[in-house]
């Protein structure tokens, strides 16, 4: 199996188009041609983890962080980052990194950590807009089902949790081709008339390539009219943190003790505790700061993250608990995920995680 294979069930599940502007992720060390011997899931792809991967047989490694976020001007091992690259290159082992993308999706990181909660009724905090579009197009009507077949399986047709979602109406289409032309309908040099079908279908905006190739190649016209318009909507299955509950409320300390013990966590920074009961939760794996008014617009009692920085703190307006647990503490069971995903799609492939605890903050007890 290359390489190429693994990266497509993964950007099959978070989409490189979803990550955010600054990030990197995707394959950064290695080829996709190579023939994979195994795979190393981390949520860090440092120096000791890439000899860990060679131990073990393994020459790809899939890690949350990208070990490179901008550009290296020199590689001769002067930091952690050259370091890693150079130990990758030499053994010819992979890096792939699945970072913001996979913190997007609502089956990413922060379900993730929603689940080892036990919380449901999940959602997207703050749904992505502009990550939507409609494809209109016409054809003759015994050739809808074929049509909108092929769609389908190129992506189009789903909303929420439906899938195969489209709309119809019936109407008439009129054209005259040229001397020359080979109309499916009608002859060369005539103007004519047909019953058409115009479909409609909304569609992740990235997929828009895909999609228009399915489209000419099913559609019998020599010339295919479709329309493709970007939408505002919002995408409720794309976007940043999440919204949760628990099946019943919790006192706070109730919470947090549930909270320490579930993620092992030797502190919990958090604000003043407000004296009510915890039921709605926002998550956020990793640094959640920005989100911090939109857990308390979205009537969050408590918003667990990590990294908020002291001043931050006072955006909790006395509305709402925030809860830093640490970066690499929220993101823990990430690895899992990807274990998860990987197995799902390669149930006898050797996909591995890794037992190197790459945090590198330390608590004084």
């Amino acid at each position: 199996m290359q390489i190429t294979q693994i990266v497509q069930v993964l950007e099959k599940y978070a989409p490189l188009a979803y990550q955010e502007a600054y990030d990197n992720a995707g394959l950064i060390v290695g080829q996709a041609y190579w023939e994979c011997t195994g795979i190393l899931c981390t949520l860090d792809a440092t120096e000791a983890v890439i000899l860990e991967a060679k131990a073990a047989g393994c020459n790809l490694v899939v890690a949350h962080h990208p070990i490179i976020f901008s550009g290296l001007k020199k590689i001769n091992g002067s930091n952690y980052v050259e370091q890693t690259i150079i130990t990758a290159i030499k053994n010819d082992i992979a890096i792939y990194a699945i970072h913001t993308n996979l913190d997007n999706v609502l089956n990413g990181v922060n379900d993730q950590i929603a689940n080892k909660l036990g919380l449901i009724h999940k959602k997207i905090l703050v749904p992505k807009s502009g990550q939507l579009a409609k494809l209109f197009t016409f054809v003759p009507e015994n050739f809808v089902e074929k049509i909108k077949t092929a769609l389908f399986e190129a992506g189009a047709g789903a909303i929420g949790q439906y899938s195969e979602c489209s709309f119809q109406v019936m109407g008439q289409g009129s054209f005259k081709g040229e001397l020359g032309t080979d109309p499916f309908i009608g002859q060369a040099g005539e103007s004519t008339t047909a019953n058409e079908v115009k479909i409609e279908f909304i569609f992740p905006e990235y997929l828009k390539n895909k999609l228009v190739k399915a489209l000419l190649a099913t559609h019998p016209y020599q010339e295919v009219a479709y329309d493709i318009i970007s939408l505002n909507n919002d995408y409720q299955l794309v976007g940043s943190g999440l919204i949760a509950e628990l099946p019943e409320p919790m006192e706070e300390i109730q919470f947090l003790r549930m909270l320490q013990t579930s993620f092992q966590l030797s502190v919990i920074k958090h604000t003043a505790l407000l004296g009510k009961k915890i039921q709605k939760i926002a998550i956020c794996g990793g640094a959640g700061s920005f989100l911090i008014g939109a857990a308390r617009l979205a009537g969050a009692d408590i918003f667990v993250t990590s990294d908020i920085k002291y001043h931050e703190f006072f955006d909790a307006n006395s509305q709402l608990v925030v809860a830093d647990i640490g970066h690499w503490e929220s993101e823990q069971f990430t690895p899992e995920l990807l274990i998860d995903i990987l197995q799902s799609k390669f149930p006898t492939f050797a996909v591995l995680k890794s037992v190197i605890k790459t945090n590198p903050v330390n608590y004084f007890l």
